[in-house]
This record gives structure tokens, sequence and C-alpha cells, in this order.
């Protein structure tokens, strides 16, 4: 798997500004051309410069994978409209919950998704219509009740934080069906979505994450 360090906007709190699947990367608007063609390069997809809620924080509002994307209800109409005119064979829908950070609320890959608690049952519902997934259930990691942001699961492995337990490991490998390892990002971070960007392709991870976290990340996530 190719991996690479990377700064968006002087800073390695690179999940904040982007989201991914296999064929689309959502960034902000005003990245330069190096950066833009190295994001493309390593994860493999078509980039789709884009704001959400009138903000550049993508990763935050943003969640979905490969069948489905979710926007926060806080989207404007024209935003909706600029990706599903440019992301014609992928699922977006706004969901219409007062939770607006679905980046950090729900942890997702094509065969399963764990969400927030806070989700009410219609919520939780639709989520999973939309994301097609075999299954969908609420779920802390370590303690954490935003999942989103102390994970990223692709279609070929995970990394969650450091401190969840074995029973916890077991039981998201059980649900998402890949190995799922626990680590860390950015030099010792347990919020792995702010520092890793991953889709089958390839990952991307904040420039201060060490050599050791990155063959973590490397072997979690699949040679």
């Amino acid at each position: 798997m190719n991996i690479q360090r990377l700064s968006i906007f002087g800073t390695d709190n690179i999940g904040v500004y982007m989201f991914t699947n296999d064929k689309y990367t959502l960034v902000p608007k005003g990245l330069d051309p190096e950066t833009k063609e190295n994001i493309a390069q390593t994860l493999g997809t078509e980039i789709i410069e884009t704001e959400i809620a009138k903000s550049f924080i993508l990763g935050i509002f943003i969640n979905g994978n490969n069948n489905g994307i979710l926007l926060p209800k806080s989207t404007t109409d024209e935003e909706l409209k600029f990706l599903k005119e440019n992301l014609r064979d992928c699922r977006i829908e706004v969901l219409d919950s007062k939770i607006t950070a679905l980046g950090n609320t729900i942890l997702a890959n094509d065969r399963a998704a764990i969400i927030y608690p806070e989700f009410t049952d219609l919520e939780e519902k639709i989520i999973k219509e939309i994301l097609d997934v075999e299954e969908i259930k609420r779920y802390k990691i370590a303690q954490v009740l935003t999942v989103g942001s102390v994970g990223v699961v692709t279609n070929k492995g995970g990394l969650v934080h450091v401190e969840t337990t074995e029973e916890e490991l077991k039981e998201l490998e059980k649900l998402f069906k890949v190995k799922i390892d626990i680590g860390t990002v950015n030099f010792g971070s347990v919020f792995i979505r702010s520092g890793l960007v991953a889709n089958d392709k390839g990952a991307l991870v904040g420039a201060s994450t060490t050599g050791p976290e990155i063959l973590r990340i490397q072997k979690a996530l699949g040679d």
C-alpha cells in the first residue's frame, strides 16, 4: 500500500479537511496543484474541490463509503447540487439530523457501520440505507462515543484508538469483516481520523506521523 505524509494549510490534521472513498477524494478549495496531484496519485482517485456548509473542514462534516455519501443538514443547496453533478455514480444524500459532525460520529466501510449512540432510530435506518451496509450498530471505541474520530476502516483493514480492548477489537473485526489493529497518528494522537485518510488503494498520514506509526498503519490497512 502506498502511504505518503502530507500537511494541509500548515497542519498535520489532514483528516479534518478531506474525505475519500475508492473513486473520489473531496478536498477544500485553495490547495496547490502539487498537493492535489500527491493526493490523487496516492489514493488513486479523482479530486473534487468543494465546500460543505460554506466551510473547508470537509472531513468533519462528511462520511460515507463506496456506496453512498452522507452530508450534514447544514449543506447548502448549491453544494449538494454541485456534488450530485460531479459524483454521478455515487449516491449522495443530506442526513436531516441535529448531529452535523458526521465524520466524527460514524465509522464505516462497505460492509458495516458503527454510529454515535445519540442518533435516532430513524437516522440509524437512513444511514444504513444510504451506505447500503449489511450491519449497523451503536457502539463506542475505548470509551469514546464519537467513534468516527478514533478510527479509519477500509475494505482491507482498519486502525483504531490505541486503548481499544481485545473484546472491542474482536467485535469490530466481526462487524467490518476485516483485520483491525490499534495505533496512533501524528506522533501519538489517538484521534486516528484527524491524521489518516485512506481507501483500499492508498493512505495519507499527517506529516508528523512517525516511521513506526506508518509501519503499523501499513500493516493494519493491508500491504
